[in-house]
């Protein structure tokens, strides 16, 4: 029996990332630089873009525990400030509360409301939902074309909604045909920007505004248009 946990562990090693559904990142990093494989370890925010929506998501959770316990049960998911919420709100006030609080979390550009007025998930969709995460960021972990990092992903009630930046709309369009494709998925809801060129992590900023802008409030952010993408 000794002579085989050697190959047992090597088993564990490939197949625990793919189970644990985020970790395949760590493993397409591996596979070359060209296209979305050798991307996949450098997420378009940077450290400190990343660190900044982790610090906006747990404000809004804290927000929404002391206004209303009920509403953490809803999902948070943010990229570069803007703020998607998912899931099953008991009622229409909450509903409303949740997306009223979340934008007025300093650091929020824009909210997008994708709570649904339904009862709680069963255990049996929520498996299919978290079958349908792990499944989807697979695909996109391996597929050599797709910056996968730069894709959020929430699943409810078999709803994908995808967040997150992209290359070129032919990238997007390839990662939304790959979600929509997936066994039990009804339908794709994209809040992903199309932004080709240099990463915004890797832009250096100007030594100094023009003379114009010194002074002046920036500009305000432009709200991204949900692509629905009807299940075939």
């Amino acid at each position: 029996m000794s002579s085989f946990r050697p190959i047992i562990s090597a088993v564990l090693m490939v197949s625990l990332p793919i189970i644990l559904g985020g970790c395949p990142l760590a493993i397409v990093g591996g596979l070359g630089a060209a296209g979305g494989a050798g991307y996949a370890a450098n997420d378009e925010r940077g450290v400190h873009g990343s660190s900044d929506d982790f610090a906006i998501k747990s404000n809004i959770q804290k927000a929404w525990a002391q206004a209303n316990p009920l509403l953490e049960t809803l999902n948070i998911n943010v990229y570069e400030g803007r703020v998607l919420l998912t899931g099953a709100a008991p009622t229409p006030e909450s509903k409303a509360q949740a997306a009223e609080i979340a934008g007025r979390v300093p650091g929020v550009r824009a909210v997008y409301d994708e709570i649904e007025m339904t009862t709680p998930e069963t255990a049996w969709a929520d498996a299919q939902d978290t079958w349908i995460n792990s499944r989807l960021r697979t695909e996109l972990a391996f597929n050599r074309d797709i910056r996968s990092v730069n894709y959020t992903i929430e699943t409810v009630n078999g709803s994908v909604y995808l967040i997150g930046s992209a290359r070129s709309q032919a990238e997007l369009d390839t990662a939304t045909n790959i979600a929509r494709n997936i066994t039990d998925v009804k339908r794709v809801v994209s809040y992903v920007e199309v932004r080709p060129g240099m990463p915004v992590a890797q832009q250096q900023p100007l030594s100094s505004p023009p003379a114009s802008a010194q002074g002046a409030a920036p500009p305000a952010a432009a709200p991204t248009t949900p692509v629905e993408a009807e299940k075939l």
